[in-house]
């Protein structure tokens, strides 16, 4: 094989890496749901090794972070995600939330539910589960936390899932359903929210029409 060869298969080696990174793993999550687990797929990738600093925001549109008007029965600081209209709320009272532009799961790769904030990671490291290294065996046993891991600067494990709100080296994702399952925020904007967030914090997951 030539070098135009190898240099296109290891593109495509770190897609189909970078694709399963975020997942979160979805078959136990679609099972609880009843949703049908969709067959993993490379039409969308994340980039392994991209650097995405931790200072990028998104500050134009409507995923920009932003003080909005929101009622709700949910104590402040209970964290609210919409899946469908790709936000997350920090409930603040009087009628007022802090509001996150996020990117969802894919069709067929969303859920609903309530769990708490059971642990905080900065920079998180990514060790693949012995489920998703036996379909891919090529996958590495473990990637270091850092700029260039797709799970970005901060994570926000929630309950006893697989699932976790953290951050990514692709902020243009943002708005989009893109992962198997996780929430994601620009690297930026899940730094403010770390500090906002204690462990134990209730987390409600909607998906479908807002309430």
């Amino acid at each position: 094989m030539n070098h135009h060869g190898t240099s296109a298969a290891c593109r495509a080696l770190a897609l189909a890496a970078g694709l399963l990174m975020i997942s979160g793993f979805v078959d136990r999550a679609a099972a609880q749901s009843g949703a049908k687990p969709q067959q993993e797929t490379l039409e969308i990738g994340d980039e392994p090794g991209r650097i995405s600093t931790e200072e990028i925001v998104i500050t134009d549109g409507p995923f920009a972070r932003q003080m909005v008007f929101f009622r709700s029965n949910e104590a402040p600081g209970t964290v609210i995600i919409h899946t469908s209209e790709r936000f997350l709320y920090v409930v603040q009272g009087n009628n007022r939330a802090l509001r996150y532009g996020i990117g969802v799961g894919r069709e067929g790769f969303q859920w609903s539910g309530l769990v708490q904030v059971s642990r905080k990671a900065e920079w998180p490291d990514w060790r693949p589960p012995p489920e998703m290294i036996a379909r891919q065996p090529y996958l590495p046993r473990f990637m270091a936390g850092g700029p260039g891991n797709p799970m970005g600067a901060r994570a926000l494990y929630l309950g006893s899932t697989v699932f976790r709100i953290h951050g990514t080296n692709q902020p243009e994702t943002i708005g989009h359903a893109i992962s198997s399952g996780c929430f994601r925020l620009a690297n930026g904007d899940i730094i403010d929210l770390f500090t906002r967030v204690p462990l134990g914090t209730k987390v409600v997951v909607r998906h479908g029409a807002s309430l």
